[in-house]
Formats: structure tokens, sequence, C-alpha cells
């Protein structure tokens, strides 16, 4: 049963829902989510190149973010076993506790070593940060999905997860910048580490899904997974009932999910250096993308609600990749701005808004075509599935920005990159368009009294 299929009990209905714990919950799990993820990223590139790092050596040490797409490899054993220590609190809230105590020593540890302490000790921290909150994510994701009651609740359970998480970018991403310039990058660092109790005080205020452990016990108790029949199934199964479920579309689906964001994850590493180059001060960065930057982030989730009830999902879609698309091409128009604040503040509210909508419609879409079951390992694939394309390309990004400015400016180099980096989102938009019009035609073709062939 997918996600989409849930009834809608009178008892979890309506405006009850938003005033559930668990919506709480989910907002602080978001919030510890998204917290590491740029401090292993496009805040460490800036951290990098504040030290002298080159573009193209932040370009590379990016691919520490390669874990998070990864997840499949190791989610069917999370799915299957308890966590090592912590199993008492439950298979979801022990392996989150054990992800989450990782992810706190490993932040300590980067805010200790610094650049200073050698390139590749930073690195390997960073990527020991990035492997255990894509643990987290993964548990996370399964327990929100499996903790809804009905439909309406995982929407609003996957809104106050994004909410947490955009909360958490904010500060990683602006407000870490000012606390950088008047503290120091390692104590930021340390704060940032320090942070993580929100995650702690969510895991303990959780409650387990006892819906789907109950799955969980039932099929350990018929294929265990130390069994080779349970072996496969905890590593097979996921993809054969998506498939089995979606048929050929799946592979569309797949398609649309690995382009989805590709916009966003290449230009990622550069814009902070694109910042520290344009000249803006790491107040200003801080100030205004903490004040404009948090406003319209929040418009963004609100709109991407509403167009998700009001619209439909892939409806959702198309118009997220368009935002995404205009939010990116933002970056050109600032390059020739020559660090004006009123151009700064105007392209900042267009991205925050932007890639707020289109994560809550990519959340919302993927979290609707998991099977109960097999929760983290499908979820795992399809938040996997849209980081794989990106990911490896953003690599090569601050190479790129390395090789465009060779008879150009600095400036003129960035404005291609951003440019070119905004126009991956068309084969995106066309493949949703197509995805829509194929799936409009399969619901047409079930209602009463149409005809076949």
């Amino acid at each position: 049963m997918t996600a989409t299929s849930l009834d809608t009990p009178k008892q979890a209905s309506g405006w009850r829902l938003y005033f559930r714990p668990r919506v709480a919950t989910m907002l602080m799990f978001g919030f510890a989510s998204g917290l590491p993820f740029l401090l292993t990223g496009n805040t460490l590139s800036y951290w990098l190149r504040d030290s002298g790092v080159s573009l193209t050596t932040i370009g590379f040490l990016s691919w520490v973010g390669l874990a998070y797409s990864l997840k499949p490899l190791w989610a069917p054993i999370i799915d299957r076993v308890d966590a090592p220590l912590f199993g008492g609190l439950g298979r979801r809230r022990g392996w989150i506790l054990a992800a989450q105590t990782i992810v706190c020593i490993g932040l300590l540890a980067m805010s200790y070593v610094g650049p200073g302490g050698g390139l590749a000790l930073l690195g390997a921290c960073a990527l020991t940060v990035a492997f255990a909150s894509s643990t987290q994510d993964i548990v996370i994701d399964a327990w929100r999905i499996e903790i809804a009651e009905t439909s309406n609740e995982l929407g609003l359970l996957s809104s106050a997860y994004q909410l947490g998480y955009r909360a958490a970018l904010l500060l990683t991403d602006a407000l870490i910048l000012i606390s950088a310039n008047h503290l120091g990058w390692q104590v930021s660092y340390t704060m940032m580490g320090v942070l993580m109790a929100v995650g702690f005080f969510a895991t303990f205020k959780a409650t387990e899904p006892a819906r789907a452990d109950a799955v969980m016990d039932n099929k350990e108790a018929g294929l265990p997974l130390w069994s080779a029949r349970g072996l496969v199934d905890a590593v097979v199964g996921p993809f054969v009932v998506f498939f089995r479920t979606h048929l050929w579309l799946g592979v569309l689906m797949l398609l649309v999910i690995t382009l989805y964001e590709v916009p966003n994850f290449v230009s990622g590493p550069m814009t902070n250096t694109f910042y520290h180059d344009l000249g803006v001060s790491k107040d200003a960065v801080g100030e205004i993308r903490g004040s404009v930057g948090l406003a319209f982030s929040l418009l963004g989730i609100a709109a991407a609600g509403f167009c998700g009830t009001r619209f439909g999902t892939l409806w959702t879609l198309i118009a997220g990749v368009v935002a995404e698309g205009i939010s990116v091409a933002g970056y050109v128009p600032l390059t020739w701005s020559g660090g004006d604040l009123t151009t700064f503040a105007v392209v900042m509210a267009i991205n925050s808004f932007g890639l707020a909508f289109v994560g809550v419609a990519l959340v919302i879409y993927m979290s609707s075509l998991t099977s109960l079951g097999y929760t983290a390992t499908q979820y795992a694939l399809l938040s996997s599935t849209y980081t794989y394309a990106g990911k490896i390309l953003k690599g090569f990004s601050g190479e790129t920005v390395d090789q465009l400015s060779h008879g150009r400016t600095l400036m003129e180099a960035y404005a291609l990159f951003f440019g070119g980096t905004a126009a991956i989102a068309v084969p995106a938009l066309a493949l949703c368009l197509v995805l829509v019009r194929i799936q409009s035609r399969r619901q047409e073709s079930m209602l009463p009294g149409s005809r076949r062939g």
C-alpha cells in the first residue's frame, strides 16, 4: 500500500492534524536533518575559500556529498536490523540516535581540525558527517512516512519536515556567516555540533511507528535477514515492488526525479564562493538571507503546500522545476550588479522562494511512491536518485568556473556558469510534462464508461 492510498479517519482529519505532537517532533527532525547538509557542502566551501583554497579543489571536495547518493547500499540493513547500542529505543529511533551522535562528533572534529589541520583530514571528517547524516535522513524519512495515519497527515508532516530543514539551511547558509565573521569558523562549527541536541530531544520525544513495526516483524519472522530469501527480499524486494506497482512508468518517474534538482546541486558549491568573490560581506549575506531569505522560504513552503492540495502533486512538480530554473538564473544579473545589496536582496528572495518550493514538491511526490514494508529502502532509492547526476556534476563546478574565466573576468565566468546551469532545468520540465500527460490519460482510461483502445 502506497502512502497515497491511506484512508482518512475522522479522528485524525482537518485542523486537528496541526496540533498533533508528532508535527512538532517532525519539525525538530527536519532541523536535525538539514543542519549537517551545508556544513559539509556550500558553507564548507565558503570556509575553504576564506582560507585561500582554489575553486578547483573546493569543487572536488564537494564530492563528500556523494555519501547522500549511496544511501540505498545500506538502507536495507537499516530497514531490517536494530542499531548497535541503541536498539532498545526501537528500530527507527535507535538508528536516528546513533546517526545523530556520529554527526555531532564529526562536526566537533571538523571545527577542531579546520583547513589548517590539512585538507585530507578535514575532508575525512566531512565525509564521516555526510555518511552519518545520510543515515539519519534514511530513518527520519521512513519514520515520517510510517507514522502518518492519513495522506493529509503525510503532506503535513512533509511540510513540517521541510520547514525545519529550511530553518537549518538558513542557519548554516546565512546566519553562520555572521558568526564566522565575528567569532571565527571553528567556534561557529562547534556551535553547530552542539545544536544537534535538538535532534536528540526529538528522538527521545518521538514514538515508534507501530503499524510499520508489525509489518517488519512479520517479515522478519517469515523471511529473516540472515536467510538467503530474506537477504534477497531486503535488497531486491523494494525494487521489485516499486516496478510491480508503477510498471514501465517507474522508469520515467526515476528519470524525472534524477534531473529534477540538478541545477540546484550543480550551482550550489559556487554560490557562497560567488558571494565572496563579488565582495558582499559575510554580515550582509547573513542578514539578507536571514531576513528576506527566511520570509520567502516560508512563502515557498506555503505555496508548494497550497499548490499540492489545489492542483495536485504533478502540476506542483512542474511549477517547482520552473521556479528552480528562474531561481538559479537570478544569479546572472547579480554578476553585473557590482555587489549592490538591493539587487542581492531581490535575487535572494527569488532564490529562497524557488528552492523552498521545489524541495516541498519533490518530497511529497517521492513520499507518495513508497510501499509499507520497504519504506526506508524505497525512499532512500528515490531520494538518492535525485542526487546522483547533480552531485557527480557539481564536483566539476569549480573547475568549470576556472576554465570559463580564461580570457574573461571572473564575474563573466560566473554569469556563463549560472546561466548554463539554469538551462539544465529544461529537460526536467519536458519530462515532467510527459509524465503528467501519460498519467492523465491513464486516469481518464480508468473512469467509468471510458473506452479502451
